[in-house]
């Protein structure tokens, strides 16, 4: 599962395919032995493609600005002759030798901004290594307690829009629309809304084996059949995919298999297709080394863009591992406990040094952790194991590596990003309530309109003003610590706590730091919310989280006092709003 993927996530982050590999072989021989994390799996993640791939995009059109008028007229008058004493070229119309050259001088300017941004990101990603191993000395390990789950299921329903619209284009054989001189790279909504026009232009052979990958995907998906499940639809694919394209000859120039002209029975009339890279490009690491690491640029961290993505790079990295992380101790076999802050650490070192050679960030990934479970691993060794294996693998069959269609790379993303924004999540978030559904649905429109930092922002920004409507005093969103208070003890046995004004998402971490400090002492702790205006459903759903947790070192969590507040929706996890003014509680 891991190989592919690793590839597919760093091809579509504009990064070199073997910069994923790097990046799994890190966290699995690195960022193991500093967590205490048993069964999580880090590598590259498909949440973490659009900020890279942004960071790659953005700094590289900074740094390689727009040749001046001076400068093009000269690259042209430089390049036309070139082109006019080429064979295919020669005779042709003065307007269509033009045409070819500025195409020509318009994807070097792209290649070249390409490769900048890679190292310029490489640079910014040294430096969040190192800021993430801070957080975790600084014990922030918790912090993803802070953020309101909707607006985060949000976040991550857009990235996977965005890997959806990008991928497409590589399962079908046709290139995304071109940035002209000048102008932005197209976003989202643009690469979606051009689809059906580009996609007329398939290349017939890819399109095959993108469909069928994509078709492999979805119905081990949908099929329950636990025989059907004992094989990872991911090397189905694999193998599938290279049989066909040995079968289509993608390595070399060829004729198209499936034109009118074949199917007249005249194949010599087909199409000559030229190879524009249709398979993985992979270096051969132990004879040309100098191609497989690249070291990093930190020009691009003294820059307010820079910041921006050193910021994203940062957070989301940090929220999503964090939150993996803490999914996978849930399900833990064994219900070991991961200490968060040496799980940040471990995977700060691991993207400084990987950064250094030329690799992606990593996280802690919660798909391949869940696989990892369900394989039957007991301790972090598997990580480690998945590293070596993935380490021989790219050292002694960099050749069988190369013979992977990036089609069928390009349909395990668009499979990824269905599944991060899966149409599941939008019921799910509409059934907890429709102000969640505006958040979630708020957060998607404005990331797919702007940038993930504003979308993030402004589902937060929406949250609080649901937050304020259905009755939250507005001081307690900016206190960050719950008002809460121990009314009643019963020796060793029970502790209350009651939580004044509001449980929200802004405070919970006071009052889950609270339940946990009585829990140490006692064997139950009941969290009286009966003098809150307002619990959302940040609380809701960590409350019964925390209630698990405490149930496997034998400690009981109940809540009391929600008689009198009115759910938004009928699902169990909804918020829930007062019916009645009750004043705060003081001894």
């Amino acid at each position: 599962i891991a190989m592919p993927l690793c590839l597919a996530i760093a091809k579509a982050s504009g990064f070199p395919p073997i910069a994923g590999i790097w990046t799994a072989v890190a966290g699995g021989l690195i960022a193991t032995w500093v967590s205490n994390s048993q069964l999580t799996i880090k590598g590259p993640a498909a949440g973490l493609i659009v900020i890279v791939a942004g960071a790659v995009t953005g700094l590289g059109r900074e740094f390689v600005p727009q040749p001046t008028a001076d400068e093009q007229m000269a690259l042209v008058t430089e390049l036309t002759p070139k082109v006019k004493a080429e064979e295919k070229w020669a005779g042709k119309p003065g307007v269509e030798v033009a045409e070819e050259v500025e195409a020509r001088l318009s994807r070097d300017l792209e290649d070249q901004r390409a490769e900048v941004g890679y190292r310029l990101a490489l640079g910014i990603g040294v430096v969040s290594g190192v800021l993430q191993m801070l957080l975790g000395l600084l014990r922030a390990g918790r912090l993803v307690d802070f953020f309101p789950l909707t607006p985060v299921h949000g976040m991550l329903a857009s990235i996977g829009i965005i890997i959806i619209a990008k991928q497409l284009y590589a399962v079908v054989g046709v290139a995304p629309p071109p940035t002209h001189p000048g102008e932005e790279p197209p976003g989202p909504l643009q690469l979606v809304a051009e689809v059906p026009s580009r996609a007329t232009h398939f290349n017939p052979e890819i399109l095959v084996i993108g469909g069928i990958s994509l078709v492999i995907l979805f119905a081990h998906f949908f099929i329950k059949n636990k025989w059907v499940k004992m094989v990872p639809a991911q090397l189905v694919v694999l193998v599938v995919a290279v049989a066909l394209g040995f079968a289509f000859d993608l390595d070399h120039e060829h004729k198209h298999l499936f034109t009118a002209a074949h199917f007249n029975g005249n194949p010599d009339d087909g199409e000559v297709v030229k190879w524009p890279q249709f398979l993985v490009s992979m270096p051969n690491v132990i004879a040309e080394p100098q191609k497989a690491f690249v070291l990093p640029d930190f020009r691009g961290v003294a820059t307010l863009s820079g910041l921006k993505w050193l910021f994203l790079f940062v957070m989301i990295g940090s929220l999503e591992s964090l939150l993996a992380a803490k999914a996978i101790e849930l399900i833990d076999p064994w219900r070991r406990k991961t200490s968060f802050d040496r799980d940040l650490i471990g995977i700060g070192l691991a993207n400084a040094l990987v950064a250094c050679v030329g690799g992606l960030p990593m996280i802690s990934e919660i798909i391949r952790s869940k696989a990892n479970i369900d394989n039957g691993a007991r301790t972090k060794m598997s990580n480690a194991w998945h590293g070596l294996f993935l380490l021989v693998a790219v050292l002694a069959i960099p050749g069988v590596l190369h013979e992977i269609p990036l089609a069928a790379l390009g349909a395990m993303l668009v499979f990824t990003g269905f599944r991060l924004a899966n149409p599941s999540e939008f019921v799910k978030s509409f059934k907890i309530g429709v102000e969640q559904f505006v958040v979630f649905l708020g957060t998607i429109v404005v990331t797919l309109a702007t940038d993930l930092l504003v979308g993030i922002v402004a589902g937060i920004a929406l949250k609080l003003v649901f937050h304020v409507i259905h009755g939250a005093p507005f001081r307690t969103l900016f206190l960050f610590k719950s008002d809460v208070e121990a009314v009643e003890t019963d020796g060793d046995e029970r502790a209350v706590l009651v939580v004044n004004s509001a449980a929200t998402f802004t405070n919970w971490m006071g009052l889950r730091k609270a339940t946990l400090t009585e829990a140490g002492r006692r064997k139950e702790v009941v969290v009286d919310l009966s003098r809150t205006r307002l619990v959302d459903h940040s609380v809701m759903e960590k409350v019964h989280e925390l209630e698990a947790e405490l149930a496997t070192s034998g400690k009981r969590l109940s809540v009391v006092g929600l008689d009198d507040h009115k759910p938004l929706s009928k699902h169990p996890l909804a918020a829930r709003k007062s019916a009645v003014q009750v004043p705060a509680l003081r001894r």
